[in-house]
């Protein structure tokens, strides 16, 4: 898209091939999400050919990225995450069950992975909350949590109250 300038820092993820598919992906799933940009490669390169997809700039859940189509070479794991706040089950329930249902993965702890190895954490507020506020009532919330793959919104409540 030309004359369009991007952000001056973006979250740059590496994908083998599919950079835009999971763009597409996370724009249909999420809030203020939008694909801003697909740029093509102006020649050959070691994982490609002229005119593939090289690069896609998208925003998810507001934070730009962009996507670079680099081959196989490397993995993703853990030491990345996208971490999306949610207000309320139903909520979680639908970003959770849009990754794992997509050939995702389910984790400990509110972790699932895309069909990309790309990790999410979906982490309703009553949870963060809940460790803020410190002391027994986030100590319960905690332990709760260390029970669970996806959050359950009613059982981290009752867990604070006590």
């Amino acid at each position: 898209m030309a004359g369009n300038k991007a952000p001056k820092n973006m979250v740059c993820i590496w994908y083998d091939k599919d950079a835009e598919a999971a763009a597409r992906f996370y724009t249909s799933v999420f809030p203020d999400s939008s694909i801003t940009a697909i740029h093509l490669a102006p020649s050959d390169y070691p994982s490609g050919k002229a005119g593939d997809v090289i690069t896609v700039e998208f925003i998810v859940a507001g934070i730009p990225c962009i996507g670079l189509n680099g081959g196989p070479v490397f993995q993703h794991n853990e030491a990345f995450s996208f971490q999306i706040a949610t207000d309320s089950q139903e909520e979680t329930d639908r970003y959770w069950n849009a990754i794992v249902g997509n050939d995702g993965q389910e984790s400990e702890c509110g972790w699932c992975k895309d069909r990309w190895g790309i990790s999410w954490q979906i982490t309703p507020r009553v949870l963060t909350e809940a460790l803020a506020v410190g002391g027994a009532e986030a100590k319960r919330a905690f332990e709760a949590m260390m029970t669970m793959k996806k959050i359950d919104v009613a059982t981290i409540e009752k867990a604070r109250r006590g």
